[in-house]
């Protein structure tokens, strides 16, 4: 990806021992997302490896279903100053997605049904900017103190997010 494409975006922070497959450092078989906002939408670029395929050259469809539940994730994070948890999503599968491609992601917030539910939205697009994917998917939006009594992270972990949930 063209590093002039990230200027006037700034970087989300992420744990460097975080193990996430979509967006973990740490996860050496994962896709290491990082992630870039405008503060209107979250972006991601990301070139898909080859041991992530479906048939032959096709990136594998709950690969991209993986990739827009990320993005959306991060969206809702960033955007909306919570933790979340996936609820539901649809993926729209519109063109074939190929192993190799420089491919965009972007997550914007569709509609904030409350202060504990969000509906979002993810796109993928390729190098020419075509959207190849895209999904909506309504997250649950949760406080530190309830993603604490749910287990969901570590105190450490919580205290990492601390930045992103108070920008």
């Amino acid at each position: 990806m063209d590093d002039n494409i990230k200027i006037g975006l700034k970087q989300l922070p992420n744990r460097e021992d975080h193990n996430c497959f979509g967006c973990g450092p740490a996860n050496t078989h994962g896709l290491q997302m990082k992630f870039f906002t405008n503060d209107d939408s979250v972006f991601s670029w990301l070139k898909m490896p080859d041991h992530l395929c479906g048939w032959d050259n096709i990136v594998h469809g709950g690969i991209i279903s993986t990739v827009l539940d990320e993005i959306m994730s991060w969206s809702a994070i960033f955007l909306l100053k919570k933790l979340i948890l996936t609820k539901s999503m649809t993926i729209e599968f519109i063109k074939p997605i190929y192993i190799g491609m420089e491919l965009k992601t972007e997550g914007i917030v569709s509609e904030q049904k409350s202060d504990r539910e969000a509906i979002m939205e993810g796109m993928i697009f390729n190098s020419k900017d075509v959207l190849c994917a895209r999904s909506k998917g309504v997250y649950k939006l949760l406080k530190p103190k309830v993603a604490k009594r749910l287990n969901m992270m570590s105190e450490e972990a919580l205290k990492d997010y601390e930045p992103i949930l108070k920008a």
